[in-house]
């Protein structure tokens, strides 16, 4: 019974996405300094925002509880696996020790770490059906990581990091309005006002192509700037490779199933921010 319970609390976290979080703040903190970050420095900025991450999302199934019991009552809460008070409790331990690690760093790192999980507690309970709001605010959490990392290693203004935080930003925010676009049938249910609502399917996806498109572009700006050396962009041209391609694949009406290029370019972005890490670490 306890060893079901311990599990499905884990469920909530949905590790992969709070790790990416954490990752893309090492990757700040590398961008900051041009060169790894201490044993303290990445640990501690690794684990603050992965468990603000997690609280966001652990929250999430809280407020989506009653939708979650009809779309997906697997979830451990809409399944009776664990109850609301045990999910709440989890999230006020996990803003802890994420609130606490981003102290540990300094006072900063604090005020970016609680604006972040106000950011996330403020979309799950009232914007999250703001269609293109909503958008944008998950989007800026989720650049909001590399400037974190730059703020955890005491330099919060190199314009590599706020590139590539804007570089993230525009990453996500395709990938939200485009998976909206897959969502539409049960958006126009739920109320939501979501972009693919208001404009249509197709027409939505177009402004998430042209997203992904200014992505692309971006991603090669700090090599021909000579912010990062050539090597460095290896990682990235095949990232953007992947990307047109998939938002090519978005924009055919004819596939029965477009939702798979979505995580496609999720999971390239993520490959090409651990090929950079692991190429400076072995450097």
């Amino acid at each position: 019974m306890l060893k079901t319970k311990l599990s499905s609390l884990a469920r909530l976290f949905r590790f992969e996405l709070p790790f990416t979080a954490g990752v893309c703040v090492v990757l700040g903190q590398l961008l900051a300094l041009g060169e790894f970050p201490a044993f303290r420095e990445w640990t501690l900025g690794f684990l603050s925002v992965f468990f603000i991450s997690a609280v966001a999302l652990i929250l999430n199934d809280v407020f989506d509880i009653e939708t979650d019991r009809i779309n997906a009552p697997h979830r451990p809460l809409p399944a009776g696996l664990v109850t609301v008070r045990e999910v709440v409790s989890l999230s006020v331990f996990v803003t802890a020790l994420g609130l606490t690690a981003a102290l540990l760093i300094s006072i900063a790192a604090l005020v970016v770490a609680l604006l972040a999980w106000v950011v996330g507690f403020l979309y799950n309970g009232r914007f999250k059906k703001a269609g293109l709001f909503g958008n944008l605010m998950v989007s800026t959490s989720v650049g909001m990581t590399f400037i974190f990392g730059g703020v955890s290693v005491g330099k919060p203004f190199e314009l590599v990091v706020w590139l590539f935080a804007a570089l993230a930003f525009l990453i996500n925010l395709g990938e939200e309005i485009a998976a909206d676009a897959m969502d539409l049938e049960g958006d126009r249910e739920t109320g939501s006002r979501s972009l693919p609502v208001a404009i249509g399917r197709e027409p939505a996806l177009r402004v998430s192509a042209m997203i992904f498109l200014a992505a692309c572009l971006i991603a090669v700006l700090p090599f021909f700037l000579g912010w990062l050396g050539w090597a460095y962009a290896i990682p990235f041209v095949l990232m953007d490779a992947v990307v047109l391609y998939s938002t090519v694949k978005l924009l055919d009406s004819n596939l029965p199933n477009r939702r798979p290029y979505i995580r496609w370019i999720y999971l390239s972005a993520m490959a090409a921010i651990l090929a950079v890490i692991v190429m400076r670490l072995v450097e």
